[in-house]
Parts: C-alpha cells; structure tokens; sequence
C-alpha cells in the first residue's frame, strides 16, 4: 500500500505516489478542472516498462472509471501524464521514478484499449503512454552526414532540437572507433542503432552497443560496460538477492526484517536455462563464417569466428578481467559432438554471412566500422555471437518487492539455493554452482497497485559461475557403426 510516512519505511512494498494527473491538450482537465485532474484513485493499477532492448519506456494505466473520465476529459491520445513515483525514505535523484511537470519529465498518452462497461456508470479500460521521446521519434526525421567519434555522433542525435530533442541525461560509454556516417532519412532511434551496431569500445575488445531508455534516462553501452568498469574492474551488484521457498525460515537473519525482505526473491523461473543449441548454431553463437565483399578491390575475404577460441578475449557476467583471475567457462564445453570430433564452435558453416565492405567511401581508406576494412569480417562475426550469447543465453524472471533504484543495465547477485533437500549439493555448495552469481538487468516492469508496489525483472547472464562438471573427452564415444553410408536403390525392389 501507498506508505503512510512519506519518509520512512514500514514494509517492503511500500510506495510514495501523491497523485497521478492527466492533462489534456489545451492543459486542463477539461470539465474536471484547471490544470488537469488527478486520477489516482480511479487507478487500479500502474505499469511501467523498460529495457536494453527497448528504446522508450512504455506503461499503462488500468482504469476503474465511474465520473465518466474518457468523455469528460476527454481521453483522445495527445494528453499528458504527471506522478511521482519512490521508495519511502528516497531522496537521490536516482531513487525517484520522477514524472513531474516541475522536475521531470511527464509520459504523453497514445492509446487507450480493452475499454468494457462492467456495470451501470462504471467503465474499465487501459491507457497506454509513453516518454516524449517515443513520441518525438515517430514525427522527425535524421537526414545527415556526421563525422568523429560515434558515442559524439549520438550525442548529437540526441539533443537535436529539430529531432529528438531530448531533455534527459544520456549516460554513454565513449566508443574507441571514428568515422563519416550518412544517415539516410530514419527516425532518431533507428539513426543511434545504425551506430550502436558499429560501434567499439574504447575499453574493450568486444563490438556493437545498447542503445535504450530508463526512468532515469538514456543509455548507450556495451555488454561489456554492463558487466564491469573500462572492461577491466568488478562492477558491484546493485542489489544481492536470494530465495527462500515458503516452507524454509532462515534462522540466521541478523539484518532489518525491511531490507531483508527488500533482497528476497518472491517467485523465480527460467525462461531459458542455457543456450538454446540448435537455435545458437543456426545464428552464428558459436560459428559463423563472413564472407566480405570488398566493392573497392572487388576481392573477397572469409573469416571464421569460433565461440570456444574468443570467448574470454571479452568479457561477461560472471567474469572480471582483475589481475590474477582467470577466465570465466562458456556456457557449453568444447567437448566433440559428432564422429568427426569437431565441438560446435568448430563448424564454421553453421551460418554464412555475406556482406558488402569497401574503402575510401568517405576518402578515408576505413571499412564499415571505422577501422581496416579487413576487419570488418572479424568484427562482424564477434557483433552477432556476442549479440546471441546474450539474446538466448540463461535468462531468468524473478518479482521482488518494489525498489525504485533498480533499472535495465545494472549487475544484480542472485544466490539460488540447490534443489538437494538438505540445501547442499553433492560437493556440500550452498549456492547453485552454476545458475548462481552475476546476472545483468534486462527488462524491468514497476507494478504499482492500490495494495503494495511489486517489480518483475528479467536478468539475463552469457557464461556460468563454475564449470559443469565432469571431464572433456578426446574422442566422440558414440555407437553408431564405423562404416560408411549405405546406399539402397527403389529400383532394385520388384513392384
């Protein structure tokens, strides 16, 4: 429930929100009064989405109507959205989801849906807004040549006033490479995605970055910044999580019964648990042969990209690159897998890419990612696994009690208890050897009802905190029969 100290917490769960004001598009709130009308308790329950793979944050409104809102107003899609949403106690800006006219930056609605009468004067339907951004992005257009480095290049596009124009911060990871781009007539976010594809890191050995949105602004980063500092120190969880089935009490508990009950995890489940291997293979994860056309030279070049040799050349989320440490274990072990003894990482055909390069487009003898052309091949090839590794690695969703603070991009710790009964697998762990550890924020929803304040988050890791166990083998120890294929004729059978 909303907290009755606006200051202080009493239960995780708690939330302060005083008020939800819809505006319409003169600035009033039509028949219901100046300035706009607060709604909040016509609100039976308030979504907010974001996520790396999202450039805007979204949310909805489910509304229990009974003063006729939709008319009055009326709701027609150009209205805007004022709350301010936090955590009892919060006052960092970074602890307040902050939608203010006066300090933030207000939602705009574009859609009301599932509208339904459920019984005389009362009406029930769902308002959908989104950032000013979004909105922004589908009325302007991109059409221009930049020249420099590409995290300057989508500062640029960000804060152009006859673009975008955006008011917020933009939290970005400057990138290694420069180059002339032409943007050919896009909208603003498919503008900065064209970039973030060709985008390297300055700290760094991977390729291509995120682009997306949060409550708390812009971002423009690789996997790598995600998972730790200039690709070479330990990023802190921003929270330490665990679970405790209903039917165990932990006896050991020395912390506030709030914070405690702030890092326990209600409910968990994989949505995938590793890999999926036919699905990797068939997408590049861990082969993939690029084949680059050079226009310029009119040659070819092929590069092979092999999961198992380059894995630890970048870095990820169980893994920093700290002196002293080693490298962290794939997800799936080299191990051979057919009779010929090649693992998965070595048949390079799994998918073929062909893609046009060239120099001198730009009278600079660069390729398409601002270095040798030579190299675009290679950085293709460790763009898309890196890319993949992420997209269908071990991916889990988990509800935990409503913390403001906590938003796409950041590290989490995640101790999973093993299945054992007795809490301990065989080897006495505590902690789930491999699904336990490091995982990274990818999408975030903030639920928000007129009981308590929930978020379901799915963290997503490309590696494993230990290696599975057991031994790799020299030699595929099937039983098929040695000899080769048999060939046998329809023909030789008599009708």
């Amino acid at each position: 429930m909303g907290s009755q100290h606006p200051d202080h917490i009493d239960f995780a769960g708690d939330y302060n929100l005083n008020g939800v004001i819809l505006q319409n598009h003169a600035g009033t709130g039509g028949n219901l009064g100046e300035g706009g009308v607060n709604i909040q308790s016509l609100v039976q329950e308030l979504n907010i989405y974001e996520g790396i793979n999202q450039t805007a944050v979204y949310g909805t409104l489910v509304i229990v109507d009974s003063i006729n809102l939709i008319g009055n107003l009326p709701i027609q899609g150009t209205e805007r959205l004022f709350f301010k949403l936090s955590t009892p106690g919060a006052s960092d800006a970074e602890h307040i989801i902050d939608a203010s006219e006066q300090t933030g930056h207000p939602f705009y609605v574009y859609k009301v849906s599932n509208k339904q009468q459920t019984s005389r004067g009362t009406l029930v339907y769902t308002i959908h807004f989104a950032s000013r951004e979004f909105m922004r992005n589908l009325r302007t257009k991109v059409s221009k040549a930049y020249e420099g480095k590409l995290s300057d290049m989508v500062q640029q596009i960000i804060s152009d006033k006859e673009g975008l124009d955006s008011r917020k911060t933009l939290y970005y990871e400057e990138t290694g490479n420069a180059d002339k781009i032409v943007i050919p007539n896009l909208n603003p976010f498919k503008a900065v995605n064209l970039i973030a594809n060709r985008s390297l890191p300055k700290f760094g050995d991977g390729v291509g970055y995120y682009f997306y949105e949060t409550t708390k602004g812009f971002y423009f980063q690789s996997w790598e910044n995600m998972c730790a500092k200039f690709a070479r120190s330990e990023r802190e969880p921003i929270q330490k999580f665990f679970y405790m089935p209903r039917n165990i009490t932990d006896d050991k508990i020395e912390e506030d019964k709030v914070i405690h009950d702030l890092k326990s995890v209600e409910s968990y489940k994989f949505i995938n648990t590793f890999h999926d291997t036919a699905a990797a293979q068939a997408l590049g994860t861990y082969g993939h042969r690029v084949i680059t056309h050079n226009l310029f030279s009119k040659d070819f070049r092929i590069n092979d990209y092999n999961y198992h040799e380059q894995f630890n050349n970048t870095i990820h989320a169980d893994f920093t690159n700290d002196i002293g440490k080693d490298g962290v274990e794939p997800t799936i072990r080299g191990n051979p897998v057919d009779f010929d003894n090649f693992n998965v990482s070595d048949y390079a055909e799994s998918m073929v890419s062909l893609i046009p390069t060239t120099q001198f487009l730009h009278n600079d003898d660069k390729g398409g990612f601002g270095t040798s052309a030579l190299d675009d091949g290679k950085f293709e090839g460790i763009r898309n696994a890196q890319r993949m590794q992420v997209d269908i690695g071990t991916t889990i969703q988990m509800t935990i009690k409503g913390q403001t603070y906590i938003q796409p991009g950041q590290v989490i710790d995640f101790a999973i208890r093993p299945v054992e009964p007795e809490g301990e697998t065989l080897d006495k762990k505590a902690y789930d050897p491999q699904y336990s550890g490091r995982y990274i924020v990818s999408k975030v929803r903030h639920r928000v009802t007129k009981q308590e304040y929930k978020m379901v988050l799915e963290v997503k890791k490309d590696s494993v905190r230990e290696p599975h166990t057991g031994e790799s083998i020299k030699t595929f120890t099937g039983t098929a029969n040695d000899e080769n294929t048999k060939f046998s004729s329809l023909n030789d059978y008599n009708s």
